[in-house]
């Protein structure tokens, strides 16, 4: 892997996002609609980035707290980010904070703090053992069978 590329290379964009004023109702659409959805990025108008929202975040701030679904608002129970990493960063130094803080997805963002997308490590971890040279075989006239 080259030292020119950056978290942008390698994140994944345009995560699953919803306003900060959008409904806690909206978000439990958003995953009911695709399993594959394990958060939901809330973001201010301008995209910057306020928080997540996981299916565990609506069962507790709502659903057990007995709110209305309709009525409360993402910006009121998104789960402020533990960690974000730079779209610029070198995608070396991004890989070492994901092994490093051990987190399986961190959000990317632009310098103004506005969500452009997701590193996933196992998505990084994909990328970096496409990059690698293929070992050698020490024997080559070897078979296994």
């Amino acid at each position: 892997m080259t030292s020119t590329q950056t978290i942008r290379d390698a994140m994944v964009p345009e995560p699953t996002m919803l306003r900060a004023n959008e409904s806690a109702q909206q978000a439990g659409a958003c995953f009911a609609e695709r399993e594959d959805v394990r958060a939901v990025f809330v973001v201010e108008e301008d995209g910057r980035l306020v928080g997540v929202i996981t299916r565990k975040t609506l069962v507790r701030e709502v659903v057990a707290a007995g709110r209305p679904p309709a009525e409360v608002e993402l910006r009121e129970i998104a789960e402020p980010p533990r960690f974000t990493l730079a779209a610029d960063l070198p995608l070396d130094d991004g890989f070492h904070q994901l092994e490093e803080h051990d987190f399986e997805r961190v959000p990317v963002v632009e310098t103004d703090g506005r969500l452009v997308g997701v590193l996933s490590r196992a998505v990084l971890q994909r990328r970096l053992a496409e990059d690698e040279p293929p070992e050698l075989d020490p024997d080559p006239g070897s078979v296994v069978l």
